[in-house]
């Protein structure tokens, strides 16, 4: 491969997942196929039989697929990755292949809101219990600990509070008692943060947001780091058949050459944007882990090298407020999502938490004023002067 002396995540975003294919294209072929040719009854046998390496049918692999999965994986320090056809398909991917009837989830309290629709409404039909907690206090992992405790799934920082789980300590806690440790880290993406070497066992993504980075691809990935698990997952994955298609994975892999540029403004804007935020009078309070005010601002700075583009904050006035703000915004977009170029922004109760219910949201924290900002790369004194002037119309 290309990339295998490269060690700077910079250079590694520009050359992971590239190999070299014939007529020498500096970037992967999509290869827009069902299925591939064998050249032979042979051939096609020794294929099946995993004895030699090829291709066989789109949804069990693909070159323009295959070139993105490594080029995550190279990112996140991992085996290999699983491209999937939306985050969900990821999620779910991993659960089901990593849970049976009778085990027990320990869920992050503040995670995506279809992340606790799925564990509560379909998982939890085939007899698998969730506990959801407040992953950023460890006791009360230790705490929610069963015998039958197998997965203990972490989204940190959460969405959308941003509350800042230990990695590190969690997985010390998952592994004394024989559970794995999966993380989303959607949120941060490997530029910000490595869960493989905090302790994680799977790792995550919803590939639409700041891997693609440009709001036009639906997908998810799952990271793993050894060759026992990828083969567990795949055979699931396989069956599921929720997987990404090669045209999407092509621009997912492209999106993936501008990581680690995106992710240094996004950084630098959102700072700023926390900043003048958590100083104007008609906010109560601002949720963002590069201010010194974040409850695990410490944590922050140890587990992550950048605080990402992701902010929450609370009108004084709560959801009339919020709703004014959101219904004057001009330059930041009105939408759900996250982790693109553009600066968006959203009422996760009304929106991306509704499914949850009202009772569950205000367990995790998710108030009926909170608002989630993402801020994009553009001028960051433009995104600041469109809130400014939202703000002035309450």
């Amino acid at each position: 491969m290309a990339h295998e002396k490269i060690t700077n995540i910079d250079s590694k975003c520009v050359h992971a997942g590239i190999s070299d294919y014939q007529w020498g294209p500096v970037v992967p072929p999509i290869y827009q196929t069902s299925t591939f040719k064998f050249e032979s009854a042979e051939h096609g046998a020794t294929l099946f039989k995993g004895e030699a390496k090829g291709y066989i049918y789109t949804r069990m692999s693909n070159p323009t697929i295959e070139a993105m999965e490594d080029a995550v994986a190279d990112l996140e320090g991992g085996y290999k990755a699983l491209g999937c056809a939306s985050g969900m398909a990821a999620i779910n991917t991993a659960f089901i292949a990593l849970l049976k009837a009778g085990d027990h989830v320990i869920c992050s309290k503040s995670v995506y809101g279809p992340t606790v629709t799925l564990l509560k409404g379909v998982i939890g039909k085939f007899a698998i219990d969730v506990s959801f907690v407040d992953t950023d206090i460890t006791e009360e992992v230790k705490k929610a600990l069963k015998p039958n405790t197998k997965v203990i799934y972490v989204e940190t920082p959460g969405n959308p509070t941003l509350a800042v789980s230990d990695l590190e300590a969690i997985s010390k806690i998952a592994h004394d008692n024989g559970a794995l440790l999966v993380v989303d880290n959607t949120f941060m993406s490997p530029v910000l943060q490595q869960p493989f070497k905090l302790g994680a066992d799977v790792i995550v993504h919803s590939m639409t947001k700041f891997l693609n980075g440009h709001a036009d691809v639906v997908a998810g990935i799952i990271i793993v780091k050894d060759q026992e698990m990828y083969l567990k997952i795949r055979k699931v994955l396989n069956q599921i058949g929720g997987v990404i298609d090669p045209f999407n994975s092509f621009l997912v892999h492209r999106g993936i050459k501008t990581l680690a540029l995106r992710m240094e403004r996004h950084c630098v804007n959102a700072t700023k944007v926390a900043e003048y935020l958590e100083n104007h009078p008609k906010i109560k309070w601002v949720r963002f882990p590069g201010l010194k005010s974040h409850p695990q601002y410490e944590l922050g700075r140890k587990q992550h090298q950048g605080p990402s583009g992701m902010i929450s904050f609370e009108l004084k006035d709560g959801f009339s407020a919020g709703e004014k703000v959101m219904n004057t915004v001009k330059f930041c977009q009105l939408a759900v999502s996250l982790g693109g170029v553009e600066t968006l922004i959203q009422h996760p109760a009304s929106m991306t938490h509704s499914s949850m219910g009202k009772e569950a949201r205000e367990t995790a924290g998710i108030t009926d004023g909170l608002v989630r900002l993402s801020i994009g790369i553009e001028n960051v004194d433009d995104i600041i002067k469109d809130l400014e002037q939202a703000l002035d119309k309450i």
